[in-house]
């Protein structure tokens, strides 16, 4: 009896120490759990007041030039084109021309390269033999001229055009010159966000495409670009950006001509070379901001009519699957 007694008070003691223990342990647990509360909310702030900076910055950049240029955009200022040389008289018409004109052609022979190139690069390359050590290197060289190339400075890529496509090619100061070298401008930005865009696709898509008995060609087209086509506008978008800002390449490719071009063998001027030319050699200061607002809107403008078509086919791409 007394030994039964002793077990219960044994086990009481127990039980009471291991409350202790637990009611010990909560409390630092919830010490921890604010800490981590405290920590997450710092962390969302600093993250909330710095994603707030920058669009404000953005904000009072794009807000100063636009509300600044837009009251010296008149019709009669898009529709006529630059005249007076450097006096900054006239408007815009032909500089609008002719940034049309870059970006279609720059586009043009820039996404196939950069899409072929990718497709190489991601489907393709990695199938390669490890014995075949020469391919391999090769294929290393290409993934770090890549990466180079994408950090190479443009006024390089303009010496490198003037170079070959205006004196050793006699393309001359003309669009197909410009063009040429704004394709190899923008070509590591196709490729990179192609080949990113390619990777994101599942591996499962190949292999069930693959195991339903179609080809590797058949694989890619029909199910694994579909699937990427996304990632594939973004690097498109980027692309006709970084050719309607850049004034490095084509102030020694395009020449610099203020009228209508008529050909790709003619001379232009695009509407950020123009801005350009009216900020550095110009005291027309109210038509550079005009014409830089006209930039930015232009800017914003084709960024959301390619994003909607972009949601539109992919859309319709899922759909189809």
């Amino acid at each position: 009896m007394v030994r039964e007694v002793e077990l219960l008070m044994n086990q009481a003691e127990l039980k009471a120490s291991s409350a202790v223990q637990s009611a010990a342990h909560q409390q630092p647990n919830r010490s921890n759990l604010k800490q981590r509360h405290l920590s997450q909310k710092f962390a969302f702030g600093a993250l909330w007041v710095g994603g707030a900076l920058v669009m404000l910055i953005l904000l009072v950049v794009v807000g100063y030039v636009i509300t600044n240029g837009i009251r010296e955009v008149t019709w009669e200022f898009l529709t006529t084109a630059p005249r007076g040389g450097l006096s900054g008289e006239g408007g815009i018409s032909t500089t609008i021309v002719s940034t049309v004109y870059l970006i279609g052609l720059t586009i043009v022979i820039a996404t196939p390269l950069g899409i072929g190139a990718a497709i190489f690069l991601t489907e393709y390359a990695g199938e390669t033999s490890v014995g075949s050590k020469f391919l391999r290197s090769l294929i290393n060289l290409v993934h770090f001229g890549v990466e180079t190339l994408a950090g190479i400075p443009s006024i390089i890529f303009g010496l490198f055009g003037f170079a070959l496509f205006v004196s050793v090619l006699h393309f001359g100061f003309s669009l197909l010159s410009a063009g040429l070298a704004g394709a190899c401008l923008v070509l590591p930005t196709i490729i990179r966000t192609t080949e990113e865009s390619l990777l994101t696709v599942p591996m499962n898509y190949r292999e069930a495409s693959l195991a339903l008995g179609a080809t590797k060609w058949q694989t890619i087209y029909q199910v694994v670009l579909p699937a990427a086509i996304p990632g594939i506008i973004t690097g498109i978008i980027l692309s006709v950006a970084r050719v309607i800002s850049e004034t490095a390449v084509f102030y020694v490719t395009l020449g610099g001509s203020a009228r209508m071009p008529t050909s790709i063998f003619s001379s232009g001027r695009t509407l950020a070379l123009h801005l350009y030319y009216l900020a550095m050699d110009t005291n027309a200061f109210d038509k550079a901001m005009a014409t830089g607002a006209v930039l930015i809107i232009s800017i914003i403008l084709i960024n959301l009519i390619i994003d909607f078509v972009s949601s539109k086919l992919t859309a319709g791409l899922r759909e189809n699957q």
